[in-house]
């Protein structure tokens, strides 16, 4: 098997209790449907960011990104289909699926 990055971008983060419990939900049922496909569940992030270049500059401003899960899947369009069930496209985001692989 091999890992593949989810990367979320946009999105929109839900404002009451009960928006937030619907939402938190809805990702539970994900994870489980993914059973041990989840290799890790991930975080969203946050609006503090920097990014370094190649000559070590440092910026205040990274590509957008508003979070990240990472999966187990056979092949890349496995892994796009599962990726097709996350909650975080329900709040307006989109996702970049990408596939690593092990250096070691």
């Amino acid at each position: 098997m091999t890992k593949y990055l989810l990367l979320y971008s946009g999105g929109s983060m839900p404002e009451t209790e009960a928006e937030q419990a619907t939402v938190m939900k809805a990702w539970d049922s994900w994870f489980h449907e993914l059973g041990s496909a989840i290799a890790d569940g991930g975080n969203p992030f946050t609006q503090a960011t920097k990014s370094i270049s190649s000559d070590g500059a440092v910026g205040d401003k990274a590509p957008a990104a508003s979070g990240y899960s990472i999966l187990e899947a056979d092949s890349l369009d496995a892994a796009v289909g599962l990726a097709k069930g996350c909650p975080v496209l329900q709040g307006g985001a989109s996702i970049s699926v990408y596939e690593t692989f092990e250096v070691m």
